[in-house]
């Protein structure tokens, strides 16, 4: 039987933000998940006390909360490999990956665990880019990077996912333990396009279901013009190195590209 449901938030300055994020994904995941879940807070040293924050949750909330307190700033992507090794190792049966600064619904975690749980996704993507989804409180010129992000993705990758670059996911725990994280080279929004293309590199099922995206309110962004530089930079890079993860999708070629890609 699937263990429970673990939510990895990566955080770094989001004392603004913590307590509202955590709390509100409690309350959706004890709806969502009645049997328990986990909420990981993996805290990259944050000078503005989120950590110290996050240990005063977890003490209030020992049987929903925890801290992994890492000694400095590495990026995104190493951030949520060490939040993916801690659920894994502790049972996780699905893992979710979410914004910590509520630009993400927290509401929105039921829908991508339904997906996983109880349909036949391995992998949900929260998509600000299939019908129903979106954005809001971006300028135009933001709107434009964004969608040219993920569909210079998408060319170069050949894919059919038409939000590569979202960092709203639920996955199940196999699809973790199946794509090799040791050798995921990402290290910013990059990781977001490595993990999906490996996934369906080795065959699994991925859906998008439509999210509403939203600015942060509270907190400062991490985006920047050296990450997305750093991001196209990689993309074209990413087919080296996964030979070993493209069998699967070989043998399933005979299905047709909607039996592994659903969108809404």
């Amino acid at each position: 039987m699937p263990g429970c449901p673990w939510l990895v938030l990566p955080t770094f300055n989001e004392a603004d933000n913590i307590d509202l994020v955590v709390e509100a994904a409690r309350r959706t995941l004890a709806g969502a998940a009645p049997d328990g879940y986990r909420i990981l807070v993996v805290d990259d040293s944050s000078p503005d006390g989120t950590g110290e924050m996050a240990d005063r949750l977890a003490a209030a909330h020992p049987d929903e909360v925890e801290v992994l307190h890492r000694a400095e700033r590495s990026g995104l992507g190493p951030a949520y490999l060490a939040g993916f090794a801690r659920g894994l190792a502790g049972g996780a049966g699905y893992v979710f990956e979410m914004d910590a600064d509520l630009s993400h619904d927290p509401a929105d975690l039921a829908r991508l665990l339904a997906a996983v749980r109880d349909g036949d996704a391995d992998l949900a993507l929260g998509s600000r880019y299939v019908p129903g989804g979106g954005v809001a409180d971006w300028g135009a010129m933001r709107r434009r990077v964004s969608r040219a992000g993920s569909w210079y993705a998408r060319q170069t990758l050949g894919l059919e996912v038409r939000d590569l670059t979202g960092g709203f996911k639920c996955f199940r725990a196999d699809v973790l333990r199946a794509i090799d994280l040791p050798s995921v080279r990402s290290h910013g929004y990059a990781f977001q396009v490595e993990l999906t293309y490996r996934a369906l590199l080795r065959g699994f099922r991925v859906v998008e279901l439509p999210i509403v995206f939203r600015d942060r309110e509270r907190g400062t962004s991490k985006m920047s013009w050296r990450i997305a530089a750093e991001a196209a930079w990689l993309v074209p890079q990413l087919r080296r190195g996964v030979a070993h993860l493209r069998e699967p999708i070989e043998r399933a070629q005979d299905a047709e590209p909607s039996d592994r890609i659903h969108t809404g």
